[in-house]
């Protein structure tokens, strides 16, 4: 870390501060950030930290199928041929159903959370995943894949708030804003792995191989250390020792990170919650209701940008919008796209900052499904004038730009600030009622989607959704903060009112300025 210190003129004597330094002496001690080598000398083994996280997004992989199930399996449930033949109520039904128990474990989870430790929440949550799928894949009538589409959703609205909690606490921050990602990757992965083995198989057979992941994750989880965070609310020093020496590795200086988080718990009265007046008062402090506010409002608007009415109704939106690219093979191309700009996501979330990368996905987002709207409202009139279509690739890249740019702000940034922006006392809590919000605005653009195809015509709905992911840009430039780069314990002093500066540089102002004030920081990575 290069630290730069700018030289203001003093007026009073006409010497700059530099020259007072060098003639009187240091007026005060000036603390530089650790140079670059020292720097990473200290931090912790990345491998363990990875390998940590790899195993535990592993299970959102399922959430990810729960979305591209239903994108591969109406077509068929549609057909005549089909053992159980659906309408297109029921059809919207099967869509958003999974959205409609996903609430439900999302509350759940949060509450788990905090009551039995995250790494037991985790374990709990793959138990109504391999249930849903098992129901599903064994349905005989429409009903059991209702009840297995709830059950799928209710797991993986357990699973979403532990999972980015879980990453976040036991990731350092110059690694936690990669490895919060990965639930992203993790969900992009099960959409195209239900979009590949989806195309070639039925749905009974892809339903019965969706099983497989919650079993594997399971037994993964399985291996986990509990959240040393966790630990420390439950006073339990030892074992959050024990639990950072299994993370950090055997060269990492342990205590002293020990240390800290302790020092922060005491000086912030972090004491487990245990009476229903104690938790209501957290939830309604200032430090927990502002950042729940930006973040539900971040997910209502990068819901209706129309990212999952592209994922669920994939092979559907593109055989209606005049493409002659065969259906399947474009959502198999949607899906791999999906994936790739994913881990792209994740890599450019450790050096661009939440926030640029936002901007990129707000415009990116409007502007290509402004243009895929056009082209369905041109398409549409050739079709009833007996017109040949032109320039048939236009929709599909407005498809695949669309994608790239959603993924890599808005499928990956509100989704690691869950783990980042609340509270310690009452992170799983409010962590589960975010992702419930989340999974709400998912349940309203999936299942109103065929009734604003009705009323305002199909390319008037992508209007819609790029108006919307437009002006969305307005209020993420007014109140979405930086927080790459930052501990958990400083995110928490931002919100709380005891810190200034988040947004801005890295490196704390105040004590260097309460002392030479005409001396001011910038720090440049």
């Amino acid at each position: 870390m290069i630290v730069t210190i700018v030289i203001a003129v003093s007026r009073a004597d006409g010497l700059t501060t530099k020259d007072k330094l060098l003639h009187n002496g240091p007026a005060a001690v000036i603390a530089k950030s650790p140079v670059q080598g020292k720097d990473k000398a200290a931090r912790g083994k990345a491998f363990k930290q990875i390998l940590v996280a790899l195993i535990v997004n592993f299970g959102t992989i399922n959430t990810g199928m729960a979305f591209g199930f239903s994108a591969v399996a109406l077509p068929q449930l549609e057909k005549n041929t089909s053992s159980i033949v659906v309408t297109e109520e029921q059809a919207s039904w099967i869509a958003s159903l999974s959205a409609v128990g996903t609430p439900i474990g999302c509350i759940l989870s949060g509450y788990l959370m905090d009551v039995i430790g995250r790494r037991l929440t985790l374990i709990i949550t793959e138990l109504p995943l391999i249930l849903g799928w098992i129901l599903i894949a064994t349905a005989q009538n429409v009903n059991m894949i209702y009840v297995g589409r709830v059950c799928v959703g209710l797991g993986s609205g357990m699973l979403g708030a532990p999972v980015r909690v879980y990453t976040c606490e036991v990731s350092q921050p110059h690694l936690r804003g990669m490895l919060g990602a990965l639930a992203s990757v993790g969900v992009s992965s099960g959409v195209l792995i239900q979009y590949v083995i989806g195309s070639a198989t039925s749905w009974q057979v892809l339903a019965g191989i969706s099983t497989m992941v919650p079993i594997l994750a399971l037994i993964g989880m399985l291996f986990l250390p509990e959240s040393p965070n966790y630990l420390l609310t439950q006073d339990k020093e030892d074992r959050a020792h024990y639990s950072l020496a299994r993370l950090r590795g055997s060269t990492y200086n342990i205590d002293e990170e020990l240390q800290k988080m302790i020092a922060f718990k005491e000086k912030n009265h972090v004491e487990p919650l245990k009476k229903p007046s104690e938790i209501i008062k957290a939830l309604m402090a200032p430090s927990t209701l502002k950042p729940f506010a930006i973040l539900a409002i971040y997910f209502f608007l990068y819901q209706w940008c129309g990212v999952n009415t592209i994922t669920f109704y994939a092979v559907e939106v593109f055989e209606k919008s005049g493409a002659t690219l065969d259906k399947y093979t474009a959502t198999i191309t949607l899906g791999v796209v999906r994936v790739i700009f994913t881990v792209v996501g994740c890599v450019l979330g450790r050096r661009c900052g939440r926030r640029p990368l936002t901007f990129v996905s707000a415009i990116g987002c409007g502007t290509t499904m402004l243009a895929f709207g056009t082209y369905m409202y041109y398409s549409q009139y050739w079709k009833s004038a007996g017109i040949e279509p032109v320039a048939t690739w236009v929709p599909v890249a407005c498809v695949l730009i669309f994608m790239m740019a959603c993924t890599i702000g808005y499928l990956i940034i509100p989704w690691v600030m869950i783990g980042e922006v609340y509270p310690t006392q009452v992170r799983g809590i409010i962590g589960g009622m975010t992702t419930c919000v989340a999974h709400l605005s998912v349940f309203s653009v999936v299942k109103l989607y065929p009734f604003a195809k009705t009323l305002l015509g199909v390319y008037g709905v992508f209007w819609m959704y790029g108006t919307i992911s437009i002006l969305a840009t307005v209020f993420f430039y007014f109140f979405l903060p930086e927080t790459k780069g930052r501990t958990l314990q400083e995110i928490e002093d931002y919100f709380c009112g005891r810190s200034k500066y988040l947004k801005k540089a890295s490196i704390p102002q105040d004590n260097l300025q309460e002392t030479h004030p005409e001396i001011g920081w910038k720090n440049n990575p």
